[in-house]
């Protein structure tokens, strides 16, 4: 059989494949995907995920071969691990996705997008449980229940990203309810580790601000 020969496998140590031979891959079980180079099927994984095209990136990943050798080399390629997280995230398998996330190192060009797979698989679980939205404050509690992996994070900045969380986390509640009641001002004072007064303070000011802005506009 001709198989081992003329196909993708023979188009020597080029670049990347095109999302089209991407796709006949996936679909042609008896493909020689083992000849296809670690960089070559990162290749195709990275086309299909610019795309954004989620279906054809699993359908190409179902069809890697399952031979140790051949998945240890793909199992280190950080494209293929990347495409492996999306699909995993866009087909609801959050346990298949928290244990790619935690158990391989990304480097930093790979974070923010995997750091908003990780928040957002929690979110939908905590939803799911809660079997309503989740406000500012059930989102941070999320987000302290479950902190980003160090595998997806540098932990720089940890105190000045605190203090953009709290800020984050009053303007959003602010753009909902700028005159929150005495027991939403002591659960944003909970979630924020500021004082009541202090949230207090924060929405007054806010809105002086907003009604300064707003006069000088007329």
């Amino acid at each position: 059989d001709g198989a081992g020969g003329g196909g993708p496998g023979g188009s020597g140590g080029g670049g990347g494949l095109s999302a089209s031979t991407a796709d006949s891959a996936a679909s042609m079980f008896q493909l020689p995907i083992l000849n296809f180079s670690p960089q070559q099927v990162a290749g195709v994984c990275e086309t299909l995920e610019e795309s954004g095209d989620v279906e054809r990136l699993g359908r190409f990943l179902w069809s890697l071969p399952v031979a140790p050798a051949a998945c240890e080399a793909l199992n280190k390629n950080e494209s293929v691990l990347r495409a492996r997280a999306i699909v995993a995230f866009h087909g609801g398998n959050y346990r298949e996705l928290y244990h790619i996330l935690e158990n391989h190192k990304f480097t930093k060009e790979s974070h923010a997008k995997l750091q908003a797979l990780w928040l957002e698989a929690h979110y939908q679980e905590a939803e799911k449980l809660r079997g309503r939205p989740l406000g500012p404050v059930d989102k941070y509690r999320v987000r302290k229940k479950f902190p980003l992996p160090r595998t997806i994070w540098d932990g720089e900045q940890k105190t000045h990203c605190f203090k953009e969380r709290t800020r984050h986390l009053l303007r959003e509640w602010y753009l909902q309810d700028p005159y929150p009641n005495p027991s939403k001002k002591r659960e944003l004072a909970q979630a924020t580790g500021l004082t009541p007064t202090q949230v207090g303070n924060w929405f007054k000011n806010r809105r002086q601000r907003d009604r300064a802005a707003a006069a000088k506009n007329r």
